[in-house]
């Protein structure tokens, strides 16, 4: 008997985490602070006075983590480095301590079968770089062009999987616009400069990376479907100016080297004039992209909401996660075909997805039942089963996440992981999600077959108007511009 559902040969099963969420020991071994060691420990900016000075320990516990890997049977393992740890001040020196950290841990995931997939900025900028201007400093694409080279030189024998930043819209939105996330500016100027100064940055790795490297690199974003709240042209608009805004700003340079049109619309007089070499600098050649999803957005018209004069809507009846995100797993669906048909389908990993909802104790037997999660899992795996089957070229999947961790402003209060950690004995306990991942990466997602989920309560309106496919040959001509 044949499945119904049966994943590609040779689709990669994996989970990510991120290197200040997990690793502790941020100022061991000679590592210089970054941005996040100084946000966390200034009062008011996160849940609790919490910080990633402990956080999962994973610095000094990384044998004990790589085995639960092995455990859930995980054929890749998605982590980020600490660029402070490496560079202490962000340039120049590189501290042997620190870089010989990622070293043994490549070796030992190698060791047991895990393909590394190394992200090489996530969110936590050397705080002597921050110093010199950070991400509005236009030199900032130098420092990190040169970063990367020595992770290049010291990793790519071994890494066949790069991505150079992860969630650029996270940084500058909360980073430089909203001040909720470090280095805690607020500021609409600023937003977007961070913004360009971070794709000019990533254009700069990838460069590099076509002069040393022997494998696969990328970019990750964060893609969030905006629906309009309902027909009205207002509602259109407003869910066509938060689409642009999240999900074109960091694609559309890639791609067709140019932002949206409506990124003036949403910044107005704050939005600049990019100089066109620029864009020569963004639009390398990828070979795949990275795709963030967690929720979905029914957008509203609201005139005060800056800067998009716009508004998500609450929907009666759905199941929101602890950080208030509707679970809508076509959400998901809907934006890798609309990523296939813009962008030329080009090679996707889901690099990560996943929830946070409230987790018991850990029961009698050493268990730890989240079912709302498990339930997540399902729906937002068949909605990539689907899109697979209709060609969108979607090549591996990654689970957020593999620990639970410092979820960045929130501190320890929200819990993302498959494994629960008790953050004040550091004992690792295997969740259900944990076990019913395992099963789906042995069986190849044979194992979602006749396992019901709840159907979705809102079928949601007309996606989003900028839906105009790519032209057939993009890839192969995006593939000869370097």
């Amino acid at each position: 008997m044949t499945n119904a559902i049966q994943f590609p040969k040779h689709f990669l099963w994996g989970a990510s985490t991120s290197a200040y969420q997990i690793e502790g020991s941020p100022l061991a071994d000679g590592a210089g602070p970054s941005i996040w060691q100084r946000f966390a420990h200034s009062p008011g900016n996160i849940r609790d006075g919490d910080t990633g000075d402990v956080a999962c320990d994973h610095y000094r516990r990384s044998a004990q983590d790589v085995a639960l890997m092995r455990e859930i049977g995980l054929q890749a393992y998605r982590f980020s480095i600490s660029w402070s740890r490496v560079m202490p001040s962000g340039r120049g020196a590189v501290n042997p301590i620190g870089i010989g950290f990622y070293d043994e841990l490549v070796d030992r995931l190698l060791a047991q079968g895990i393909k590394p997939m190394v992200t090489l900025f996530h969110w936590d900028l050397p705080e002597a770089l921050d110093n010199q201007g950070g991400w509005l400093n236009r030199d900032s694409a130098d420092w990190f062009a040169d970063y990367a080279r020595v992770m290049f030189d010291r990793l790519d024998d071994r890494v066949a999987s790069w991505a150079t930043l992860n969630e650029p819209w996270v940084v500058s939105d909360g980073g430089y616009l909203n001040g909720t996330l470090a280095p805690g500016h607020h500021n609409r100027f600023e937003a977007p400069i961070a913004a360009h100064n971070l794709m000019r940055a990533h254009g700069a790795a990838v460069k590099v990376y076509r002069e040393v490297g022997k494998h696969e690199i990328g970019l990750v974003v964060n893609l969030e479907p905006k629906y309009p709240a309902s027909d009205s042209a207002a509602d259109q608009e407003a869910a066509a100016r938060g689409h642009a805004y999240m999900n074109g700003q960091f694609l559309d340079p890639v791609f067709f080297g140019r932002y949206p049109e409506k990124m003036k619309d949403v910044y107005g007089d704050a939005w600049p004039e990019w100089p066109a070499e620029d864009f020569e600098l963004i639009r390398q050649r990828l070979d795949f992209i990275g795709v963030n999803y967690y929720t979905r957005s029914v957008t509203r018209d609201e005139a005060t909401a800056y800067p998009l004069r716009a508004v998500a809507v609450r929907q009666p009846q759905a199941t929101y996660t602890e950080t208030g995100w509707e679970v809508y797993a076509k959400g998901l669906s809907d934006t890798l075909e609309w990523v296939a048909a813009r962008y030329g389908n080009p090679p996707l990993y889901i690099t990560e997805n996943g929830a946070a909802f409230f987790d018991p104790p850990v029961a009698e037997g050493g268990r730890v039942h989240d079912p709302l999660r498990v339930d997540y899992y399902q729906k937002h795996l068949r909605a990539i089963h689907e899109v697979i089957q209709k060609g969108v070229d979607v090549r591996g999947y990654c689970a957020w996440s593999l620990l639970d961790n410092l979820e960045w402003a929130h501190g320890f209060s929200k819990r993302f992981g498959i494994v629960h950690v008790n953050f004040a004995t550091q004992e690792r306990t295997l969740k259900d999600s944990a076990y019913f991942y395992r099963e789906v990466i042995a069986t190849n997602g044979a194992v979602l077959d006749g396992v019901p989920a709840r159907p979705s309560v809102w079928s949601g309106a007309a996606m989003w108007t900028e839906r105009s496919a790519a032209p057939a040959n993009l890839v192969a001509k995006h593939a000869g511009d370097d």
